[in-house]
């Protein structure tokens, strides 16, 4: 078990990440022109507006699990999914503006609840909506996934060339190790920028996939073809299962 302190210097570290990218977020959302809010976004049946009202029902969600870690009871993530469902396509045809506030409103709450765990509270076990159980002191970082992963499906200008590299070395790290052992042909992944390396699939691997560590994250994430990736021997990219 992670002892407090250590737990309380995580979370300060990874709250301190989502300031940034929050701060990214809103930017990119107040460059957003009101028409393109009810245009599609990069995700299937989605238009921007769902992801927007995501991100900010999303915050009040982790608002739950920060309270149950502070006051050591279970409070669920979403009242149930068919509430979240619903409450995102209640939220979706708001304007910009209004989304907007939403965003930076959910944001202070969040923040604001972080604020307020003890040492000993980010030690305590949350759970996810879907089940899962994970410390309190990872609540940071699923913000950040939801941030950054979602400003690229927003498709308002923000890339995955825009990703933290913190966040991409984490992340690749992390979905690689997903995928380790699992039916695909095994495929060795060489981050040419960070020298991370990474080998999913099963067996040894007959295909080495090289490229930026972004790049290689965007087509771990399924938010991107693998075009610009460099493959030895010459082959296509095997298809993925989508991961989170």
């Amino acid at each position: 078990m992670t002892d407090p302190q250590s737990a309380t210097a995580l979370a300060a570290s990874r709250l301190s990440l989502v300031e940034e990218s929050t701060r990214h977020l809103l930017h990119t959302v107040s460059e957003v022109k009101p028409e393109a809010v009810a245009e599609p976004s990069a995700l299937p049946g989605w238009t921007r507006g769902h992801v927007l009202a995501h991100l900010a029902r999303n915050a009040d969600s982790l608002v739950n699990l920060l309270n149950g870690a502070r006051t050591g009871t279970d409070i669920p993530q979403y009242a149930s999914n068919e509430a979240r469902d619903e409450e995102i396509e209640r939220d979706a045809p708001r304007p910009v503006d209004v989304q907007l506030a939403d965003l930076a409103a959910s944001h202070e709450r969040f923040a604001a609840a972080a604020a307020l765990l003890p040492a000993e509270a980010w030690t305590a076990d949350v759970r996810h909506r879907s089940g899962y159980i994970f410390p309190a002191s990872d609540i940071p970082w699923k913000r950040l996934m939801e941030v950054e992963y979602h400003l690229v499906d927003l498709d308002a200008g923000y890339t995955p060339a825009h990703w933290p590299e913190e966040f991409a070395v984490a992340e690749f790290r992390r979905l690689a190790g997903k995928l380790t052992g699992t039916d695909l042909a095994a495929v060795e992944l060489i981050a040419d920028d960070t020298e991370d390396r990474g080998t999913i699939g099963t067996g040894e691997p007959g295909l080495a996939v090289e490229g930026p560590v972004r790049s290689l994250l965007a087509w771990l994430s399924g938010r991107s073809d693998g075009a610009g990736l460099r493959l030895t021997p010459h082959a296509e990219l095997p298809q993925l299962p989508p991961l989170g």
